[in-house]
């Protein structure tokens, strides 16, 4: 029979209070760090585990508790404008989920924005240790503001959201483009296709370090070697402001039509703004002419695409920086923790189902 060992136990052996053992263990920045450590080589050595009762105990207690008010939680964004994030679909959802998951836990989000006329990193480090606030949600930067964000990070547990800024190399949360297109490719195929082309400007993809033509790639080694069309990637001539605006990016009239002479997709992948209008330009229907499958998609019932989920980006930002709070674990990483959140597939009238491959679609 296993004897649990104790956090007294643990104590006596380090000469300590039990509260200074409840502390180290939970990294509480009132215990110095030599003895933290100590303490705690000392628990794993003696072989503590927590209780896992005791700790069921504890949080019941705690939410039986009145809450005094808590500092908010910052949101840090870094666009042209203040709220110029807001006008992409998927920053804008970040957002919304993480707010919603903030209140449902009793805390309160707040934005402040890096382009402040007179704000500095040690400005900002400063208005935050002052006003008590510890967790900050990284999200929302443009690319030219991609430059390290060089806050006292000792003070502060945070996540970013996406991939920007790309340093310091924060825990982070964002939508698994490579996952939501293998999706998409895998139901295009289930529905009996075998030809898919894929769409998309260059700025797209670098804004998810390649993601989304990685997954396309990735699944099109599968393909036999005459249904491998090649991605038409094309360059857009404001590429900052199609970031700004949330991609109206629509591909060039000539190479689009080029590119789709030449290879005769079944079905092209892509999101709306790139190409929709292009092919009522050329004339070409959907679904008569081509399929159409959207990666990025709002559902309306009649398009068929992924959903990206980026509320529950946002959400899910939200309770891992709560998590971290929680254990007191602040600073930058040294190993830093990657969290996807991948999409869900919708049917739609502009995939209309074929001879399936290998079955129907699931539900």
């Amino acid at each position: 029979m296993n004897i649990r060992i104790t956090m007294a136990q643990v104590a006596a052996r380090a000469g300590v209070h039990p509260t200074t053992v409840s502390l180290a263990l939970r990294n509480h920045p009132s215990i110095p760090p030599a003895t933290r450590d100590r303490i705690r080589g000392i628990a794993e050595e003696m072989g503590y585990r927590p209780d896992p009762a005791l700790n069921a105990l504890t949080a019941y207690r705690h939410a039986k508790t009145p809450r005094r008010e808590m500092p908010p939680l910052a949101y840090l964004t870094h666009w042209d404008t203040e709220w110029g994030w807001k006008q992409p679909h998927a920053h804008a959802a970040f957002h919304s989920g993480s707010h919603a998951r903030a209140a449902s836990l009793g805390y309160r989000l707040e934005h402040f924005w890096l382009g402040e006329p007179g704000m500095s990193p040690r400005r900002l480090s400063d208005i935050l240790v002052a006003r008590g606030i510890t967790g900050l949600i990284v999200s929302s930067h443009l690319p030219e503001h991609d430059r390290p964000l060089q806050l006292d990070w000792a003070r502060f547990s945070a996540v970013k959201i996406d991939c920007l800024p790309r340093e310091p190399d924060l825990h982070h949360v964002t939508n698994d483009q490579r996952a939501i297109t293998q999706l998409a490719v895998r139901r295009i195929l289930a529905a009996g296709y075998s030809r898919i082309g894929m769409v998309i400007p260059y700025w797209w993809d670098d804004f998810v370090d390649l993601a989304w033509s990685a997954g396309f790639l990735a699944e099109q080694q599968r393909f036999a070697e005459q249904d491998r069309i090649p991605i038409l990637f094309y360059a857009d001539t404001n590429s900052s402001a199609a970031v700004a605006t949330g991609g109206d990016s629509l591909v060039p009239s000539k190479a689009f039509s080029e590119w789709y002479n030449r290879h005769r997709p079944e079905v092209i992948l892509s999101k709306a703004q790139f190409v929709r209008p292009r092919l009522d330009e050329l004339g070409i229907s959907v679904p008569r002419d081509v399929a159409y499958v959207e990666l990025y998609l709002v559902p309306d019932g009649t398009t068929a695409g992924v959903r990206n989920n980026c509320e529950r980006v946002g959400a899910m930002a939200v309770e891992a920086l709560v998590g971290f709070m929680q254990q007191n674990s602040v600073g930058v990483p040294e190993l830093p923790t990657a969290m996807l959140v991948e999409g869900s597939w919708f049917d739609g009238k502009t995939l209309p189902l074929r001879a399936p491959r290998g079955g129907e679609p699931k539900p």
